[in-house]
């Protein structure tokens, strides 16, 4: 068997002291070419005392980002590798984190390169033993601190490498302060193997302070938190806990809709731009809690039917993740939409064919507050050109609609049908006026609260009550109120 063209070697993560006897041989070879990715390695600078070694640091400093160092990277070393034998070496395990790796061995199979590959030693073989990590038994997983996911798994056994900057380290503490208390043990692990190497636990409050290098890693185990966290802690309340076991979806349905409504009322009380504008984080802190309110009931309602065995919280979350894939083809597809009507025109005619509905009234839940409903089913109609184009006829109708319970007044039953008209066609103007009739009339409600307390607190002060004064008086507290308002 021909020798390869290009071999390409993990130094492991110390000296040239950790490699095999034939492994070495072949990188101190007078005829073959090495070239390092990095010289900032303790068996790359002991290598470069022994030889000629062409390092790759050149290129960091060249490239606009890691895609194209890693593209440069490869250049050099194929370059070689087609005028002779040719080494590639690399810290730690050469499959373990090493991105040109893969790059190089792809581009060599192009170029009809023969490619063979020696391993190494990874840290990672070191960093178990000295924590004693089986990261099989603990299903570890393994994250970059320099593109740590989003959102930030941390339900198992974690092992963070690469954070080779104090600012990856501080970004690192921050995203995990995020969820994880101040004292959680973090363990800090550098230049494994070699004879400085550090391992030592700190409380998370102080892991910044610390002073990484390009061989740093740290691990932590802690117990499962944010969003595998609560799925824990809810199975493990319906285990332990009277009265979470006690539960059905029926007793749970009045505490759902009065957390949804708890939570649009700290959402109103943020300012109409929000997200835009200045941020007002006290009313941002209330919208925090509510969600948390209002995903617990969705975690418990998943929860209950898993023990029933029809899904799971997971089913839930993928359920909605394809349904949104699905019917955005726009974005995962290659249907066009030039706005947002088009979007929504979309939206329905994808909704009606995964549903097959009889009718476009389908699916618009009786329970909805009734203004919501009337709006949704104004929607629903407009999609077909069941609508007005302007504003104006809008307003006539619901003139019309007032001139009508006008004249039903003294007939009970058709003064309640000729109202329900009424407020059909106010919530149809709201429409029209972009205008959310249910949050508008909430908010008017709120209004009319504080109007009213003020009322009440002026009376008080003047030493009489509200049922004391005559309706003028009372009138003349009202218009006070609305301009204390204002001001």
């Amino acid at each position: 068997m021909s020798e390869p063209d290009l071999i390409i070697v993990g130094l492991g993560p110390a000296g040239l002291d950790r490699l095999p006897g034939p492994t070495l041989g072949i990188l101190v070879s007078p005829g073959t070419t090495v070239i390092a990715r990095t010289l900032q390695h303790p068996a790359v600078s002991e290598l470069a005392a022994l030889r000629e070694v062409v390092a790759c640091d050149d290129l960091y400093d060249q490239a606009s980002g890691l895609d194209d160092v890693y593209e440069a990277i490869a250049g050099r070393v194929l370059e070689a590798a087609a005028a002779g034998p040719t080494a590639y070496v690399v810290p730690g395990s050469a499959v373990v984190g090493e991105r040109a790796v893969g790059l190089v061995r792809e581009r060599a199979e192009d170029a009809e390169l023969t490619v063979a590959v020696i391993p190494g030693e990874s840290f990672l073989d070191l960093l178990f033993e000295r924590v004693g990590l089986d990261p099989i038994a603990r299903a570890a997983q393994i994250l970059d601190g320099r593109d740590l996911p989003d959102p930030l798994p941390l339900h198992c056994a974690t092992i963070v490498t690469q954070v080779d900057r104090p600012v990856v380290l501080a970004d690192v503490a921050v995203e995990l302060a995020k969820v994880l208390p101040d004292d959680t043990p973090v363990t800090y692990l550098d230049s494994l193997g070699a004879r400085d190497e550090t391992v030592i636990t700190v409380p998370l409050s102080q892991l910044a302070r610390l002073e990484p290098g390009p061989r740093t890693s740290l691990y932590l185990d802690p117990p499962p938190v944010g969003w595998h966290g609560l799925v824990k802690t809810i199975r493990r309340l319906r285990r332990e806990c009277p009265w979470d076991r006690e539960q059905t979806h029926h007793t749970l349905v009045r505490h759902l809709i009065e957390e949804a409504y708890e939570t649009v009322d700290t959402l109103l009380a943020l300012p109409g731009e929000a997200p835009g504008g200045e941020a007002d984080y006290g009313a941002y802190a209330e919208v925090e809690g509510e969600l948390g309110d209002l995903l617990l009931q969705v975690v418990l309602h998943a929860t209950l039917a898993r023990e029933a065995g029809a899904f799971d919280v997971e089913e839930v979350a993928e359920g909605i993740r394809r349904k949104l894939v699905r019917r955005h083809p726009h974005v995962f597809g290659d249907v066009v939409a030039p706005d947002s009507d088009t979007v929504k025109a979309n939206w329905e005619d994808i909704k009606a064919g995964e549903k097959e509905l009889g009718s476009l009234m389908d699916d618009v839940p009786e329970a909805l507050p009734a203004l919501a409903r009337a709006d949704k089913l104004q929607r629903r109609a407009a999609t077909v050109g069941f609508d007005w184009d302007e504003v104006a006829p809008v307003l006539e109708k619901v003139q019309e609609e007032i001139a009508e319970l006008s004249r039903a007044i003294g007939d009970s039953a058709e003064t309640r049908a000729e109202l329900g008209d009424v407020l059909f066609a106010v919530a149809n103007l709201g429409r029209h006026l972009g205008v959310d009739p249910e949050l508008a009339l909430r908010q008017a409600n709120t209004r009319f609260g504080a109007r009213f307390r003020a009322m009440e607190e002026a009376a008080a002060a003047s030493g009489v009550s509200l049922g004391e004064l005559s309706l003028a008086q009372l009138e003349e507290l009202w218009e006070a109120a609305k301009a204390a308002e204002g001001r």
